[in-house]
């Protein structure tokens, strides 16, 4: 019996040190942005040279910077809109119906999650150009962008869905309602959470996507695409340093949000079984 717990106890220390070790790995490098954005100095190396708030005010008067913010949130405010709609539908007809070939038409709208980018980009680039003619702008990127964000929308309103009582909508047929009275104040309210969770995460993967917009970008460039040209310039580095520094932190402000809305939804739901 001793050995048994000294043998439990070092795979318990190993595992410990293991997710410790990959906890580094994952977050120093990212702890290290903030950091060097601060940094005087032109250059990403240790010993910093000063403490500097310089590079955060150059974002603010590089006008092709903020033009390339506003177009990356132009794209990503639709693109979630647009796909928690497209996703809701979709995960409503998923978890209510049943109908043939349902698994083979949820498997076909997952596609997108397992192809990879570069062959997305390069034949939605060939389907634009030479097959439709259409000129490439931040409208094809955010075509390209609902294709890979319905699915994300659909699997995070199914889960919310799953549990749905379908005896609230047919007691509100019985007493007289007709089909959209219910479906606002009965079926919208009740997966809200979840609608929110899906339009932050689908406005995440649109902002920050680089393969599918740099394909089928125009003359507009979005953000990713804006700090990837700054990157061949050493001068510019540090304010691209900046620049993803407050794009760090206005990433975990959208997730500690988002979590924290989940997390309600689910206590009031519970709380309203009870």
């Amino acid at each position: 019996w001793a050995a048994e717990m000294m043998h439990s106890r070092a795979i318990s220390r190993a595992l410990f040190a293991f997710a410790m070790l990959y906890l580094a790995f994952l977050y120093i490098p990212v702890l290290l942005l903030p950091l060097f954005s601060f940094n005087d100095n032109v250059y990403v190396a240790f010993p910093l040279k000063g403490f500097t708030f310089k590079w955060y005010r150059s974002l603010a008067a590089n006008q092709p910077l903020v033009d390339a913010f506003l177009a990356s949130v132009k794209v990503g405010l639709v693109v979630s809109a647009v796909s928690t709609v497209l996703g809701m539908l979709a995960a409503m007809a998923m978890t209510r119906y049943d109908f043939p070939g349902k698994r083979a038409l949820t498997s076909l709208i997952m596609v997108p999650l397992v192809i990879p980018y570069i062959i997305l980009g390069v034949s939605l680039l060939v389907l634009a150009r030479q097959a439709l003619g259409i000129n490439l702008s931040l409208w094809t990127i955010g075509l390209s962008h609902v294709l890979v964000c319905v699915p994300l929308a659909m699997l995070v309103l199914m889960a919310r869905l799953e549990g749905f009582d379908k005896s609230l909508e047919e007691a509100s047929f019985d007493l007289g309602e007709g089909a959209w009275r219910p479906f606002w104040r009965i079926t919208l309210p009740l997966p809200v959470p979840g609608i929110i969770s899906s339009f932050l995460l689908c406005f995440s993967t649109s902002f920050d996507e680089f393969v599918l917009a740099f394909f089928l970008s125009g003359t507009e460039p979005t953000l990713p695409i804006y700090m990837y040209s700054l990157l061949r310039f050493p001068s510019k580095v540090p304010g691209t340093l900046a620049l993803a520094s407050c794009i760090l932190m206005g990433s975990i402000v959208v997730i500690v949000f988002s979590e924290w809305y989940r997390r309600r939804g689910v206590e009031a739901k519970q709380g309203s079984i009870v």
